[in-house]
């Protein structure tokens, strides 16, 4: 069936020389201002169909290569689709780990053997790597290929593992499979195609060399034509120590998605959640102390919540949680999941569509400018559904009713510039400061006068109760936990005029950061960098440790 489904792909997509003609025909009509639908529908395929955006993207690619045409980036834009993915700055590539027992018992929770714990087959995301058999090289291989033909920038690649509880699978098949993950990276050329090594299939685990040869992949990518600009991770509260950190922090990772679920331990408990509230205080107090990006998942309509208790339960990660980022899991009622038992007693019911739409509205305008909400609903396929809401554009609907009420949300992702043009004169220089447990945290960003976010910082200052991490690199150091400046994601090296990335805000924010620190004391400076950014902070005056990147002597 996957051979029968890639052959009809090929030949759907196969580029005869009947294509590229009148894809030049249409890519002539497009650069001298056409709208480009009306363009591709007044020139249909021979035998039907018409030609689809990532054949002129990969036309337009052979035409600039071959000489016959010039660079045209204004074209590339018009013809790229879904250029919303690439406008945060970075290129997402999702990859997820094989089937294995996650420690957790949660009664919300689907099962299916098929899958890693908590992911459902036709989830979109997922039935990527269940069609290639959870393999980590071939997912990242397809997924930079097939975003570069539609044409998005793949030279910063932000890598998302996702897969259950990731601290609970083996460290040789973690290193492994992180290992493979920057092979893929690492053997791409721009144009998609791999080196004469690319082909090679590594399907078992060797816990001999799989240490040494991550170090190299490592060394290899900080110059690779697809860097890893971070490296996300998902796991439970209860699986951060010192030493998971450390281990994390070897790997690569720069940014940890931990389940939170709810603040509230009746709740927890009710749900079986295998921790209780303290635990992801903690959990979170450690990662900050690590300079670790923070994203919490919070689920409304657990066992035992009402909308009232919920919105109680949201303001409580204001206090001493403070994500940087959320992931807002609304509970879904699904029949593989223990939860679906307690609904047929009657002793759960799930929210209506209204009630959530209701719920959400209310807290998101409460969302601090500090923090980004990634997702207001999971993309579970609404057959799964037994009760309650199926409906996927929760986010649309929720911004509506803010819209009909004269609210709306301040958080990171309302407020990034996007595609926007800036002008360097007419930004102002934010510091907002908050305490986030024992830590002083400074989000330092630069401001559109329609209060745009052009780029960001994160300075975290270490307070005398914050955690030890045993980690010496961190020793009396202020930490910089992220630096992101928005705009389309551009070529290393390529400049754009009015984008953000290229506009040198990076350094000045890094800057602004170091006489922050120091004027609060601190004389050292420790960055989170990911391998493919450690570069970046090289040339401007930082030096390797031993896990983290750190300037002396502020």
């Amino acid at each position: 069936m996957q051979t029968e489904r890639q052959e009809l792909w090929r030949s759907t997509h196969l580029l005869t020389e009947d294509k590229k003609e009148l894809a030049r025909t249409v890519l002539d009509e497009i650069r001298r201002g056409r709208d480009v639908t009306k363009t591709l529908r007044s020139h249909p395929l021979r035998g039907g169909g018409y030609l689809n955006k990532s054949m002129l993207v990969a036309i337009y690619n052979e035409m600039v290569t071959a000489g016959e045409m010039q660079e045209d980036m204004r074209l590339l834009e018009r013809i790229r689709m879904k250029p919303m993915r690439t406008l945060s700055g970075v290129t997402t590539v999702t990859v997820l780990t094989k089937p294995y027992p996650c420690p957790g018992k949660c009664i919300f929770c689907p099962t299916d053997v098929r899958m890693p714990k908590s992911y459902l087959p036709d989830e979109p995301g997922a039935m990527r790597g269940l069609e290639h058999d959870f393999d980590p090289y071939t997912q990242v291989r397809s997924r930079i290929e097939q975003l570069q033909s539609v044409g998005h920038p793949t030279d910063k690649v932000e890598l998302l593992i996702l897969g259950g509880t990731w601290s609970s699978y083996r460290r040789d098949y973690q290193e492994w499979f992180v290992r493979r993950c920057f092979d893929a990276m690492n053997r791409l050329h721009h144009e998609g195609h791999e080196d004469h090594k690319g082909n090679q299939k590594e399907s078992s685990v060797d816990s001999v060399a799989t240490s040494e040869a991550l170090a190299h992949a490592h060394t290899f990518n900080e110059t690779a034509n697809h860097r890893n600009v971070g490296l996300v991770i998902e796991t439970r509260p209860d699986e951060i120590t010192p030493g998971e950190l450390r281990w994390l922090r070897r790997l690569g990772v720069t940014k940890v998605q931990m389940g939170a679920q709810s603040l509230d331990d009746r709740i927890l408990e009710l749900n079986k959640r295998g921790h209780d509230v303290e635990c992801t205080r903690r959990a979170t107090a450690l990662l900050r102390a690590a300079g670790f990006k923070i994203v919490l998942h919070w689920m409304p309509n657990l066992l035992g919540a009402t909308p009232e208790s919920d919105r109680a339960d949201f303001a409580r990660l204001w206090n001493d949680f403070c994500p940087d980022e959320i992931k807002i899991y609304p509970n879904q009622l699904l029949a593989n999941a223990e939860l679906y038992e307690y609904w047929q007693r009657g002793e759960f019911k799930p929210y209506t569509t209204q009630e959530l739409i209701d719920l959400i509205a209310d807290v998101k305008p409460t969302i601090p400018r500090y923090c980004r909400v990634n997702r207001v609903i999971r993309d579970i396929p609404s057959t799964h559904v037994v009760e309650g809401n199926r409906k996927t554009s929760l986010r649309q609907d929720v911004q509506g009713e803010m819209q009909r009420r004269g609210t709306h949300c301040e958080c990171v992702r309302c407020r990034e510039v996007r595609g926007k043009p800036i002008h360097l004169h007419l930004l102002r220089l934010d510091d907002l400061v908050y305490p986030a447990g024992a830590a002083e945290e400074h989000f330092i960003s630069y401001v559109t006068p329609d209060d745009k976010l052009a780029g960001f910082i994160r300075l975290s200052l270490p307070g005398k109760d914050s955690p030890q991490t045993g980690i010496s690199d961190l020793d009396g150091a202020a930490l910089i936990r992220e630096v992101h400046v928005y705009g389309q994601s551009l070529p290393v090296g390529a400049e754009k005029a009015g984008a953000a990335q290229h506009a040198g805000l990076g350094t000045r924010l890094l800057e602004k950061a170091e006489a922050i620190a120091k004027a609060n004391g601190f004389e050292r400076m420790a960055v989170i960098s990911a391998v493919g950014t450690r570069g970046y902070y090289l040339e401007r005056g930082f030096e390797r440790g031993e896990l983290y990147l750190t300037k002396d002597r502020l």
